[in-house]
């Protein structure tokens, strides 16, 4: 097994910097359409062997250096009892946003293998079919990025909702929380014992924080996670977008890895998190759409900045867009092996 990746996560010496790349399982892959054109999304999700198929697809087309499980962030919403659509061309919806302590009340800490048994069989399909590949990484939302779907009942441009509970209804905003972060755990434990060799938390939505917000009412559900999952043994992959001011406090959150979008400098952020953390990142998605001689360029100055991490592994600063051209990332993953070799 190619393990460039695991090691990568450990700060150990690798024959190059792996690779891998947020949402490579997805829309802009023509293999990927042949499979979701049979399903729904979320029956995507739920049918661990069209999971497994469209998770290994960029294993096999692009050689990226680690598998990410095909699933979706807001799967745990649908377990804890939220009515959960996908509508075409609006994302994510969910109908009965909360909004009061009755709504809460309602909500359930699920058994993740009950609940959320497909995203386990899941995991145990891959674990066979990548046993000489490459490590597969499971992940989850972040407690503050869930709630602000639950809350805002889909996608927000300011998080309104979510903020005025935050502000005016603290104690009702944190027994929401304390909920989501217990299912978070569960969940997470139960992938780990189904295979998965590292895992992700994504903070999609915690760039909208001031970082005196995020200290009080994301960041301390993170570090739960975190401290919680520690003795799982995996690397523990922290991901907040837009987070270039919140580092001094992200690195406070027990993960073994942070990501970093393309908005900050690499150099700078490897001076935040110091010698015990390894990074990962951070190509702007929008990139991929520079003539190749200068995406070359771009690519080389983010190894050469990298070298300076405990650890390095390359992605992009988000998730790959659903317009960029497949063979564009394959070049993206040709050159990162290449350009890396020890």
């Amino acid at each position: 097994m190619n393990t460039n990746f695991i090691k990568a996560c450990k700060g150990e010496e690798v024959s190059h910097t792996p690779i891998w790349i947020m949402r490579q399982a997805g829309r802009y892959l023509p293999d990927y359409h042949k499979v979701r054109g049979k399903v729904t999304f979320l029956e995507l999700c739920k049918t661990p062997e069209l999971a497994a198929e469209v998770t290994l697809q960029p294993v096999d087309i692009l050689g990226v250096d680690a598998a990410i499980l095909f699933s979706d962030i807001l799967v745990v919403l649908d377990a804890m009892g939220m009515p959960l659509e996908f509508r075409e061309k609006q994302g994510p919806v969910l109908p009965a946003p909360i909004r009061s302590k009755a709504d809460v009340d309602k909500l359930i800490v699920p058994d993740p293998i009950e609940k959320l048994g497909y995203v386990m069989d899941t995991i145990y399909l891959l674990r066979r079919e990548l046993a000489d590949k490459v490590p597969l990484i499971g992940f989850c939302g972040a407690p503050f990025t869930l709630a602000t779907y639950m809350v805002e009942g889909g996608s927000s441009k300011n998080f309104f909702q979510t903020k005025k509970m935050m502000y005016s209804e603290p104690e009702l905003y944190g027994a929401m929380l304390d909920k989501v972060t217990e299912c978070t755990i569960s969940y997470l434990q139960a992938q780990v014992e189904a295979g998965a060799q590292a895992l992700q938390v994504f903070d999609s939505w915690a760039g909208a924080l001031a970082p005196c917000d995020f200290a009080e009412f994301a960041l301390p559900y993170v570090k739960k996670i975190m401290t919680a999952l520690k003795p799982a043994g995996v690397p523990l992959i922290y991901f907040a977008n837009n987070g270039s001011t919140l580092m001094n406090l992200s690195k406070t959150c027990g993960a073994d890895v942070q990501g970093l979008d393309w908005r900050v400098n690499l150099t700078d952020a490897i001076k935040v998190f110091g010698p015990d953390i390894s990074i990962q990142g951070n190509l702007d998605p929008c990139a991929l759409l520079l003539p190749e001689d200068k995406l070359e360029k771009r690519i080389a100055g983010i190894l050469e900045e990298g070298k300076a991490a405990r650890g390095h592994i390359f992605n992009l600063g988000h998730g790959i867009l659903p317009e960029t051209p497949p063979e564009k990332a394959k070049f993206v993953v040709d050159t990162v092996h290449r350009l890396s070799a020890r």
